[in-house]
């Protein structure tokens, strides 16, 4: 039969209470127009309703449990140490793929054998699911990844054999435990872009990239610590230490700017001009928005938003 044929994909679901948005998570993966989906769902023992939900998929689940554990990193491991799929992927639980996404991401891995990761687009959505941006990426080398170009991880999709080699997530990491997975992946395997949408990410107040914005940069310059012990890539630091440090101070910018810390979040611009000016230049609109909101102008992150649905509608018509 076809589906015999078809190399397996296993996709886990760490989910610990967001029952809001975990049935539409599930869903998108079970609906997926694919024939060998190993899927997975690791709950850190919910408090709300979440269980109820994961029991309704019971039958099409290819194994999920709920019980404690010591953060994200460790309920993903759980997952890929029981995956069997030649390619791998995790799925947080308020974020989803779009319909044609797993289908879409095979013929990829078909397309390009020497693909250790591959990563497309993303949309990002509100707590309600109304479109607030799209996340356009590039193709991008190990220079860049070390320079903090920060991929969406909701559309990244991994070759087990590589991420085997490359060990699983380290739980020391909380909030960029994705990219620094990337970095030791990327060192074994090239990536592969595809400007295709293929998963949407969602940005609610208790998202982490929301929540915890300000403690992202913490661990970009912990990243940087690693990367100055390890063998290949020390080397390459000392060549780009401009651009490295630019892309760490410019991602703590980032998130500062997105918590709400004005003042941080432009001091943060500075350091990142200081080192390489042309990391800074793309950002110039937030950092207008950082300077006005932090005189005062109140109406200023509305209008900011607005402007960023006006492009998206815009966008989204052509």
């Amino acid at each position: 039969p076809p589906a015999m044929c078809s190399p397996v994909i296993s996709i886990i679901t760490p989910s610990y209470n967001q029952a809001a948005y975990l049935g539409q998570t599930i869903r998108s993966v079970l609906e997926q127009d694919y024939p060998q989906i190993e899927y997975m769902v690791v709950d850190g023992e919910s408090t709300d309703c979440s269980v109820d939900i994961i029991r309704k998929y019971d039958g099409r689940l290819a194994w999920w449990v709920s019980e404690a554990d010591s953060g994200q990193a460790d309920a993903i491991n759980k997952g890929f140490a029981r995956a069997s799929g030649e390619i791998v992927a995790w799925l947080n639980s308020d974020d989803y793929y779009l319909p044609n996404t797993i289908p879409a991401v095979m013929e990829l891995f078909a397309k390009h054998p020497e693909a250790g990761l591959i990563y497309g687009d993303v949309l990002s959505v509100d707590g309600e699911g109304n479109p607030i941006n799209i996340q356009c990426f590039q193709p991008y080398t190990l220079d860049d990844m070390m320079a903090f170009k920060i991929i969406s991880q909701p559309a990244v999709f991994m070759r087990r054999s590589i991420l085997e080699k490359a060990g699983y997530l380290d739980p020391s990491y909380h909030f960029l435990l994705d990219h620094h997975l990337w970095l030791r992946m990327v060192q074994l395997a090239p990536l592969v872009h595809s400007p295709q949408i293929l998963a949407a990410a969602r940005y609610h107040d208790d998202a982490k990239n929301i929540s915890h914005a300000e403690q992202f940069g913490g661990e970009a310059f912990k990243i940087l610590e690693w990367v100055e012990a390890q063998p290949g890539l020390a080397e390459r630091l000392l060549e780009n230490k401009p651009e490295i440090m630019a892309g760490a101070h410019h991602l703590n910018a980032f998130y500062l700017v997105e918590a709400g810390k004005m003042r941080a979040g432009l001091i943060a611009y500075y350091h990142a001009f200081r080192y390489h000016p042309r990391t800074v230049y793309k950002a110039w609109k937030r950092i207008i928005y950082a300077f006005f909101s932090l005189i005062g102008l109140g109406r200023v992150r509305e209008i900011y938003l607005r402007f960023k649905q006006n492009s998206l509608k815009k966008e989204t018509r052509e």
